[in-house]
């Protein structure tokens, strides 16, 4: 509902009171201080970002359009996912619930199976009287919980290359080819516009979708999902020349650190699919760099289209009544510890881009220990709703009127058999089989190794930290 609409909306309501109960917009509204006008949600994710950007105090990758975020919100520079893997780490912000040894486990997640009962963000907003939409890549199963959404989740069609958004004719043909499961090269150049990558059309879709829902007299919770940087790194040309190719160099750890278990390092599966990748356990470094050149030309091409989405809202009028919230689904390896994309509880994995605007709140930083369980409360304090019993994080309330209110000193993550604890100084993990014995441990002192590369957790003048740590570890749930 809109102000310009509240004497109607007092006298429906006066009718209302004699005739029948409240509307679900009414009732919405009465949760809101003062009868103010609900805020409209726009909730915006981010597949494969790693915080590598200059608004999170480093990188060289080109993003005005996040940093312009940053400085209207509030940026969390200490922000963790609570499971390294894309359909898992979906299901959990979109429920407040942790990852346990049976639920939210892996891509294939979905929350109708792994927790049936559980409110979902959007559900708990459309209950509350919102009009919910998501577009594009939100829960990794475009029919979980659907019936939570006001409309079908709206993704762009497939269209060529296989399912992978090809646009060059000979990656799509490549793509097709039965040995690679429709997977072609990791990384495109496309000389196409934006429009002709799904981003494009994500962020075409969802600036319609605000133009039409800001007019009306409901409040809206507008989901929209970008599905870059994910591989394959696939950008129009303009995106890839904004970086200078002898300017791009290795990680620091562009190797297998000695004394770090089997257990926390991959083979890069997930890269090794895709067409031309090199069998090498460590690739090639001009493919490497050209990979990390590729990504960075996906993050850009991405922000432009969330400069779209936020110039559109800009344009609806509805800016200054609208929280944002925008978030990168799990880290990304890039090319760190000799390892390619996620699944692992290396911080590089764990690690994520977090911004809260708020109408109401000055913008700020904060360094705060927060994760993504803490999302889904936050929200519902900054719009006046109850909070499902359900939820297991805390609100962020606090650190959006002072981001640097004193805070927890810890975040959890779970990935498979491993659980992890990363406080303000150090990173433990312990890896447990099925019968509970214990099989692989790390602990990193970021105050020394902010890189991770030296494995602290078998020195005897250790041992302290590492018995303190582990007994704060929930193993068994």
């Amino acid at each position: 509902m809109r102000p310009t609409n509240l004497l109607a909306l007092l006298l429906l309501g006066a009718l209302l009171c004699t005739c029948g109960p409240a509307s679900s917009v009414k009732e919405s509204e009465s949760q809101t201080d003062g009868g103010a006008a609900p805020p409209n949600v726009l909730f915006i994710a981010v597949d494969d970002l790693r915080p590598e950007l200059a608004s999170f105090g480093k990188g060289m990758i080109h993003s005005p359009n996040i940093d312009r975020l940053a400085a209207m919100g509030t940026a969390f520079t200490n922000a963790y996912c609570n499971v390294p893997v894309c359909g898992a780490s979906r299901a959990s912000i979109m429920t407040g619930m942790r990852p346990t040894r049976n639920r939210f486990w892996d891509f294939k997640t979905k929350i109708s199976e792994d927790a049936p009962d559980a409110v979902t963000l959007h559900g708990h907003f459309k209950a509350a009287g919102y009009y919910t939409a998501a577009i594009g890549k939100v829960l990794h199963h475009p029919t979980d919980r659907a019936g939570d959404y006001s409309q079908p989740n709206w993704k762009p069609g497939v269209g060529g290359g296989a399912g992978r958004d090809y646009q060059m004719p000979e990656n799509i043909i490549n793509a097709n080819n039965k040995d690679f499961d429709g997977r072609g090269p990791a990384f495109e150049r496309g000389e196409v516009a934006d429009t002709a990558y799904w981003d494009g059309k994500i962020a075409d879709y969802a600036a319609a979708k605000i133009g039409e829902l800001a007019p009306g007299d409901q409040p809206f919770f507008l989901a929209v999902g970008f599905m870059k940087p994910h591989l394959p790194f696939n950008a129009p040309a303009k995106y890839w020349d904004l970086y200078d190719p002898a300017n791009i160099s290795l990680p620091a750890t562009y190797y297998r650190a000695e004394g770090t278990p089997d257990a926390i390092h991959h083979n890069s599966g997930e890269l090794r699919n895709y067409s031309g990748v090199p069998k090498d356990e460590i690739l090639p470094e001009d493919y490497a760099r050209q990979l990390i050149h590729g990504y960075y030309a996906s993050v850009s091409f991405m922000d432009a289209q969330l400069g779209r989405v936020l110039d559109a809202l800009e344009a609806s009028g509805e800016a200054d009544n609208t929280i944002i919230v925008f978030w990168g689904d799990h880290g990304w390896n890039l090319g760190d510890h000799a390892m390619w994309c996620k699944h692992t509880p290396f911080n590089t994995s764990l690690r994520v881009p977090l911004i809260f605007s708020a109408p109401g709140h000055e913008p700020g930083r904060s360094p705060a220990m927060v994760e993504y369980v803490d999302v889904f409360p936050t929200l519902c304090d900054l719009a006046g709703l109850e909070k499902p019993a359900q939820l297991q994080g805390k609100s962020l309330s606090p650190l959006l009127d002072d981001p640097q209110t004193a805070w927890g000193d810890a975040v959890f993550t779970r990935w498979k058999e491993a659980d992890n604890i990363t406080t303000t100084r150090y990173s433990y993990t312990e890896w447990y089989d099925d019968e509970g014995d214990r099989y692989a441990r790390t602990l990193f002192d970021h105050a020394t190794d902010s890189l991770e590369v030296n494995n602290l957790a078998e020195k005897k003048e250790y041992l302290p930290v590492v018995e303190e740590l582990a007994a704060r570890l929930p193993i068994g749930e």
